[in-house]
């Protein structure tokens, strides 16, 4: 199993950016997909998360700003990233899991199989 992360850079504030997590050796239709982040000396943060059934949860920072979704075709999952604050620096990684229950879809725990992560800098 393969999770390759892409699309982070720099932006401005008020910005857009648009993560991509392309999987490889997985049943990707099967799989609850998420984003965390992990800024310098915190904690892995829960950033969204989209089941096999295309519910989605966003983490309370992020709600209302970024939008995550998936492309079975192409077994892909999306972070569509607007109106980008300072505060959204960190590194994004994307994880994968055919067995993260509910009540642990936003915990990093839950999930076996990660990305690399891309890093995303907002400058104000």
């Amino acid at each position: 199993v393969q999770l390759q992360a892409s699309g982070g850079g720099l932006v401005q504030a008020g910005g857009s950016l648009r993560l991509s997590c392309a999987t490889s050796g997985l049943t990707f239709s099967r799989y609850s997909m998420a984003w965390f982040r992990q800024a310098p000396g915190k904690e892995r943060e829960f950033v969204a998360a989209i089941r096999y059934n295309r519910s989605t949860f966003y983490g309370g920072t992020v709600k209302g700003r970024f939008t995550i979704s998936r492309d079975n075709a192409k077994n892909t999952v999306y972070l569509q990233m607007n109106n980008l604050k300072p505060e959204d620096t960190a590194v994004y990684y994307c994880a994968g899991d055919d067995g993260v229950i509910l009540s642990n879809i936003q915990n990093p725990n839950g999930y076996d199989y990660w990305g690399q992560g891309t890093q995303v800098t907002v400058s104000s």
